[in-house]
């Protein structure tokens, strides 16, 4: 049995039941430390050298750099856009079928279970439900089809594709001021209202995002989004690990 279908705790309900109870139309989501414990980018990056899937001079520069990002020298748009731009030349369908396996080996067991039954409540009320993250759009397609989220509603960081083949041109690394821009330019002109109603996020790269929504929920937030969540009245709530 996955975490998605254990039985809630109380406390775990009572989340649930509190977000339910905004009837929001429009809910937005972070994904890594907010659907799902760790980073899933980071560690897509590092299952991938592990397993192979980029050559040798690929691993050695990321290495290099994600040091320097540790180390306060790479921004954190930087180093999520090389996040996905390390795979240039591999064909999107290979790294779909990756994202397939990483995914079900290392993310979905740690997915909360009052996360997954929250989106899947807000869903079936007619809420339009939305993935924003700065990990690659594979893996977070991948986390999506899990929940049941459309790939349309998916804005994740991603390269150009020509051909069927990953570029090493960005296109777009939904993060920091970036999350609230994809709220403005994506999702809002789709629906009749100015701002979206809840939004969700775990780290002070989603406080754009959370400023943006009528209702901002800090889930497990970092020491940062702790302290900005406190000021400005944000719900916090602190999942247990899966």
């Amino acid at each position: 049995m996955t975490n998605s279908a254990k039985a809630l705790t109380a406390q775990q309900q009572a989340f649930v039941n509190s977000v339910l109870g905004l009837q929001p139309k429009i809910a937005v989501f972070d994904c890594d430390g907010t659907l799902w414990e760790g980073d899933a980018g980071e560690g897509f990056m590092r299952w991938s050298m592990r397993e192979g899937v980029v050559p040798a001079e690929v691993i050695a520069r990321m290495q290099a750099r994600h040091a320097q990002y540790k180390a306060g020298a790479v921004t954190e748009h930087d180093m999520c856009a090389e996040m996905v731009t390390m795979y240039a030349g591999l064909k999107v369908e290979a790294l779909e079928a990756a994202a397939r396996q990483y995914f079900a080996s290392l993310i979905r067991p740690n997915i909360y279970p009052e996360m997954f039954e929250v989106v899947a409540r807000l869903m079936d009320g007619g809420c339009a439900v939305w993935l924003v993250s700065s990990t690659n759009e594979w893996v977070v397609r991948e986390g999506a089809r899990h929940f049941g989220v459309s790939p349309e509603r998916v804005i994740a960081a991603c390269a150009r594709i020509t051909g069927a083949t990953v570029t090493g041109d960005i296109l777009r690394v939904p993060t920091d001021e970036g999350k609230a821009e994809a709220i403005r330019t994506i999702i809002l002109p789709g629906h009749p209202q100015a701002r979206v109603d809840v939004a969700v996020g775990n780290s002070i790269h989603d406080a754009a995002m959370l400023g943006a929504a009528d209702y901002a929920i800090a889930i497990n937030p970092t020491a940062a989004l702790e302290q900005l969540a406190s000021e400005a009245g944000w719900q916090q709530y602190r999942p247990a690990k899966p």
